[in-house]
């Protein structure tokens, strides 16, 4: 059973294992350095599909539009995913609509940030 804490939106759309399997490696390895939490957790992760020939396609956001790390933080998403063997190639869409809002966050991210 899933950490209450640790639920988000995401969460109630997946649904293969694979989608999970592949919320779980950003959760664990794509952090958003300004903030020190993982992009899962803070609700910028809107969309995972898995494709067929191996391929994903994530849909996410940033907190601001001007954000200096956009370039960063989707090869970390793109280099994350591909770590699973099930997956050779990701196109990340960063998104601005819905925009991102504090209350996408998961509850274990408000309480880490304070918020």
């Amino acid at each position: 059973m899933m950490n209450e804490l640790m639920k988000t939106n995401l969460d109630d759309v997946l649904t293969t294992d694979l989608q999970r399997k592949i919320m779980d490696q950003l959760r664990e390895h794509v952090v958003d350095p300004e903030l020190n939490m993982n992009v899962v957790d803070l609700g910028l992760v809107y969309r995972i599909e898995v494709l067929d020939d191996k391929k994903a396609y994530i849909e996410m956001t940033l907190t601001s539009m001007g954000c200096p790390l956009a370039g960063e933080l989707t090869t970390l998403v793109r280099e994350a995913v591909t770590q699973l063997e099930e997956i050779d190639d990701v196109e990340v869409n960063v998104v601005w609509n819905p925009p991102w809002s504090r209350e996408n966050m998961s509850q274990f991210a408000r309480m880490t940030l304070g918020i």
